[in-house]
């Protein structure tokens, strides 16, 4: 069901009664809430929220277990997520860009599926160590946030093809990125305040390529 840009308000009470639905694209509609009825689309494979002004998502997204493909919470006023979406284990891709995140929500570690985490445009400072948990994740997207280092955890994200982090006020590189096996782009463009570490080069000599 696509109700892009609909001007919506608010989401139509028949919406949460369509159970068959696999994809659900409510993005663009000035929602400010959504109901808690939405765990009842239980087949939803794809979830489009984005480009609203949700402070917060209701407790019965984590009852939708099919989602597995996409779900869009990007350019809301988001600062923190139920620790029940941890729920989501068949997720493979999670875009929280343009909120007002400081913290990356614990439950995003438990979510064991992810091929693709987008959290741009945040408040960022930090990463838990958790986030070592994605062992699937093939990109992660944190260009323009506050981190200045990462933590040594992302020596286990085995499987990370793209690491972005544009725009950080990074101070401090873990060696363990270059022991990333699959890394092929690393770009540190619009980072003014790191002092290249040697290993960088032998990140290009192995054809990883190095944005800076």
């Amino acid at each position: 069901m696509n109700l892009w840009k609909k001007r919506l308000g608010r989401v139509p009470g028949s919406v949460w009664e369509q159970s068959e639905l696999e994809s659900l694209v409510l993005a663009d509609n000035e929602l400010s809430e959504v109901s808690e009825q939405i765990g009842r689309l239980k087949k939803l494979h794809m979830l489009d929220l984005g480009h609203n002004t949700l402070t917060s998502v209701p407790e019965g997204l984590a009852e939708l277990e099919s989602l597995s493909d996409f779900l869009y919470l990007h350019d809301n006023q988001l600062d923190a997520l139920p620790s029940s979406l941890g729920k989501l284990k068949n997720l493979r891709y999670l875009n929280i860009s343009e909120n007002a995140f400081e913290v990356l929500p614990e439950c995003i570690s438990s979510m064991s599926s992810l091929i693709e985490l987008r959290a741009s445009d945040n408040l960022l400072e930090t990463l838990p160590d958790s986030i070592g948990r994605l062992s699937q994740l093939r990109e992660l997207h944190l260009r323009n946030n506050k981190l200045c280092m990462l933590p040594e955890a992302i020596r286990t994200l085995r499987e990370l093809r793209l690491l972005d982090l544009r725009g950080n006020p990074l101070r401090h590189l873990p060696a363990a990125v270059a022991e990333l096996p699959r890394l092929e782009k690393l770009d540190l463009r619009w980072v003014e305040t790191l002092e290249a570490p040697d290993w960088l080069g032998n990140l290009e000599e192995r054809g990883c390529l190095v944005y800076r």
